[in-house]
């Protein structure tokens, strides 16, 4: 891993903002050092190379925004919107978000997909820094936007400041997509549903597999998100959102998923899974699938009549020149 020069900044004053004047080599090499550790210990094995990268800072009562020269304003957008944002998850999961977090504002899509170590991403959480990172150059991406990203992204941090051990990946990933519209840290393929495959297939991704981990896979990776979002959207409308928050509250006092979801839901995990994967095959037919997949089905036939019809003019060809030939020979 390649060290950088971060250097802070001084703007201009905003009213109900203090901007701290550019830090001396101490606190410029004390940051350096924290984020080069904290790349290391999220789950993002890549980080920055050798860029240089020029930090502004931004504080407030609640919040600390770094945010890569000219993100500015966007950095005020931030500090503007958290206080609704953190409302908002607070009234959602019933839990104080008590803890100040910092947001890192990344200018350039390239240099954000080195730290990420995968171009799906558009922002990611390391909880044990309180730290949210965001590829700015995507917040106008559709679906995604600052605000939704960033509640996304505030939530994994709640959920792992609050559930200190035995968080599962899947519902980690799940509640974060449940409190944010369904929206993910990565950009869905919106010509295909990986979910939708796999319930035809029967091949889903076992919940246990992604207890610790997602696969790495592009695809593999789209359904483990799919998946966590489907099967918190299941037990949201069957059982309600009291059942969300229940199992939530089980595991932060220590219980195991399968304790948290017996005890909440009075079914064992397994069964859980099973009648979900059930509901999934009810509300999916072959019928979704075609038009889930049409415009691949049309481009497919195309090719077929393109190249029947190249061997049509062929064929046509061969019968004119062998009629030519038995003229000549007449």
């Amino acid at each position: 891993m390649t060290s950088q020069r971060l250097r802070s900044f001084t703007n201009r004053s905003h009213p109900s903002l203090i901007r701290h004047k550019a830090e001396t080599g101490t606190l410029v090499r004390g940051f350096i050092l924290s984020i080069l550790s904290l790349i290391a210990l999220s789950a993002f094995p890549s980080a920055l190379h050798a860029e240089e990268i020029e930090l502004g800072s931004l504080y407030d009562g609640e919040l600390t925004v770094r945010f890569e020269k000219p993100l500015e304003r966007a950095a005020e957008e931030v500090a503007a919107i958290y206080p609704d944002i953190k409302a908002g998850l607070e009234k959602t999961l019933g839990w104080k978000l008590s803890f100040r977090p910092t947001v890192l504002l990344i200018r350039n899509g390239g240099t954000f997909r080195k730290m990420a170590g995968n171009r799906l991403f558009v922002a990611f959480a390391v909880p044990g820094r309180n730290l949210v990172v965001i590829d700015y150059s995507r917040m106008k991406t559709r679906p995604f936007t600052l605000e939704i990203t960033l509640r996304h992204e505030l939530s994994h941090l709640m959920l792992h400041y609050h559930i200190r051990n035995g968080l599962p990946r899947w519902i980690d990933e799940g509640v974060s997509q449940w409190v944010s519209g369904g929206i993910a840290e990565i950009i869905m393929d919106t010509k295909r549903s990986p979910l939708k495959d796999a319930t035809l297939s029967g091949k889903f991704i076992p919940l246990n597999d992604l207890t610790r981990s997602f696969p790495a896979e592009k695809n593999a990776l789209l359904l483990a998100y799919e998946e966590s979002k489907s099967i918190m959207e299941y037990i949201d409308g069957k059982y309600g959102r009291e059942a969300v928050i229940g199992i939530l509250n089980r595991l932060r006092e220590g219980a195991t998923v399968q304790d948290a979801l017996n005890e909440t839901l009075g079914r064992p995990m397994e069964e859980v899974e099973s009648e979900w994967h059930e509901e999934l095959r009810r509300k999916t037919t072959w019928i979704t699938f075609l038009s889930n997949n049409l415009y691949e089905i049309l481009f497919f036939l195309a090719a077929l009549i393109t190249i029947a019809g190249f061997i049509r003019l062929l064929l046509r060809k061969r019968a004119y020149t062998d009629d030519e030939e038995e003229e000549e020979e007449c």
